[in-house]
């Protein structure tokens, strides 16, 4: 039996939550805290399901919200070019040009798996980007893909392309381990829908992408992913595996989640174009619950246009998924951008902005849309991780009170253990008040959309890394340009903040990618598209590959 709750409790209760009581107050407590302590006790013996979702579900369509209207589907370039003699310019090639060779038959599946598998074995334990690579399942959907070539049966974009699948996902009888120590051993029965649907589009599994623990940073069980560009650092996270894969050919395409950040910071570190979509347009059923409010899908790619293939094969309603939303998608090639209003957050160009953000913009300004400075009202963006944390520590309650937390490779201050323990101290009163002024920042972002089509800025600076992921707002980051740089430390959720690692000025440099954000409308990715394809042309820098430095 636990003993009796002191006014001395109360007092260091009062500290941790930031308020304070008086001395009547407090003694008043003293004798009717315990029935609300037992029903916590009482509610923490039903044991949870990370498959169990909350009850409450997050909408990010605010009232009087119009569904844009259906668009074309994504269509290939009417010429593929020539296939190159050389396997490593087959395997950097976009998925437009690897789909038309196979359309056309002048490259099969099956060679394109076998030079994703070469590489994966080659360059795969120098990156540790892989925690499962799938050869029977890769060669037999390959063949598969082949068989319906012959037959002159195309299943479309995507069809025979190879790609590599976050291991956040089910995947039949396959290990699908969540990066995390306590799961390392878990097969599930069952494909998630994201699986079902790119089989149905004629997608390729190689294998598991490496996440970091529980979908944060770029530590796993197997070890630390890293970026191609500097063996030296992690590839950021928590879609470390896909995004390192993915940047040195080890894959056409790759699968990402992001919670907050986990799809356009590694794509930010190992420069590749990752595309967040709508919150709520992409099914996560069948896939490993971190926040149920905020958890999203999208592909990483090294072109702008690829995301958007994949992203037409993922997109649909889930019945799977309470986040779920039944909203259309699509994409035209040539579609202007012409008349195009770019938004753009001066402060955000300011301190921490570097060069090539600032030659990113004044890129933006060279296309011929409107720029024009805009703002957001001062609110305390940050604050809204807190929503995170309580979620994030409620979907692995089980670690922190059964103790497993300890088992997990990564234990810094930041990290997810000492993150759910403090987590356990979050005010349920504040966490409703956290959404309102979730809701407040969704108005906010509506009516900044309002005045523009678009949105470019650096991926960290400002507050719209943290602010769009709250509202659901979809986010384009692509390679912009190049910096010289130390190896950079991991990123972390230490003191109450998020920071993407520092770099260590006294070592060697290294030439690595940097990357620019493009914000859209809710369920209106293709003005970000279209943009992110032009400006990806006027800057030059997206062929350039890794050169496995160290």
């Amino acid at each position: 039996m636990s003993e009796p709750v002191t006014i001395r409790d109360i007092e260091g209760a009062e500290r941790l939550m930031g308020i304070a009581y008086g001395a009547a107050e407090r003694q008043q407590m003293l004798d009717n805290l315990e029935g609300q302590i037992e029903s916590a006790r009482a509610r923490r013996a039903v044991t949870l399901g990370n498959d169990e979702p909350m009850a409450s579900r997050f909408d990010p369509r605010l009232p009087g919200f119009a569904m844009p209207a259906d668009g074309p589907a994504p269509r290939l370039p009417a010429q593929a070019g020539p296939l190159p003699a050389d396997d490593e310019d087959i395997a950097f090639s976009p998925v437009t040009a690897l789909a038309g060779w196979i359309a056309s038959g002048a490259l099969s599946s099956r060679r394109l798996t076998e030079i994703y598998l070469d590489r994966i074995a080659r360059l795969g334990p120098l990156l540790e980007c892989y925690a499962m690579v799938t050869p029977e399942i890769a060669r037999a959907e390959a063949d598969a893909a082949d068989a319906l070539t012959r037959a002159g049966i195309n299943l479309g974009p995507l069809h025979g392309i190879p790609y590599g699948l976050k291991d956040l996902f089910d995947t039949k009888d396959v290990v699908t381990g969540w990066g995390a120590e306590p799961f390392r051993d878990r097969v599930p029965a069952a494909d998630a829908t994201i699986v079902t649907r790119l089989r149905a589009a004629g997608a390729v599994l190689l294998g598991k992408t490496t996440v970091g623990a529980l979908a944060y940073n770029d530590i796993w069980y197997g070890g630390q992913t890293r970026n191609p560009w500097n063996l030296n650092e992690g590839s950021s996270g928590s879609s470390a595996g896909s995004a390192s894969a993915t940047a040195a050919g080890l894959c056409a395409f790759a699968i990402g989640t992001e919670t907050l950040g986990s799809i356009t910071s590694p794509s930010q570190r190992c420069g590749t174009t990752g595309l967040r979509p709508t919150f709520g347009r992409v099914s996560r059923a069948g896939g490993m619950a971190l926040c149920w409010s905020l958890d999203k899908v999208g592909p990483i790619c090294r072109a702008v246009e690829d995301t958007a293939f994949v992203l037409a094969a993922l997109n649909g309603f889930d019945a799977r998924d309470r986040g779920s939303i039944a909203a259309p998608f699509g994409f035209d090639r040539d579609a202007s951008i012409a008349g195009l209003r770019l938004g753009y957050l001066p402060d955000a160009f300011g301190e921490g902005a570097n060069a090539v953000d600032h030659a990113a913009l004044e890129a933006a300004r060279r296309l011929g849309v409107e720029v024009v400075p805009v703002g957001l009202p001062d609110l305390p963006y940050g604050a809204l991780m807190n929503i995170l944390y309580a979620e994030a520590a409620a979907a692995f309650e089980g670690l922190t009170l059964g103790d497993l937390d300890d088992t997990l490779t990564w234990q810094d201050d930041g990290a997810w253990p000492n993150t759910f323990r403090k987590a356990r101290f979050l005010s349920a009163v504040d966490h409703v008040q956290l959404d309102r002024l979730r809701y407040r920042v969704m108005r906010a972002l509506d009516g900044l959309f309002g005045e523009v089509d678009t949105l470019i800025g650096p991926f960290m600076t400002g507050p719209m890394l943290i602010a769009s992921n709250f509202t659901g707002h979809p986010c384009l980051h692509l390679r912009a340009g190049f910096l010289e740089s130390g190896s950079r430390s991991l990123a972390s959720l230490g003191a109450g903040k998020l920071t993407t690692g520092t770099a260590d000025d006294a070592g060697r440099t290294f030439t690595v990618p940097q990357g620019i954000s493009l914000w859209g409308r809710l369920f209106e990715e293709g003005p970000i598209l279209a943009l992110g394809m032009a400006l990806e042309k006027e800057l030059g820098v997206a062929a350039r590959r890794p050169t496995f430095a160290r």
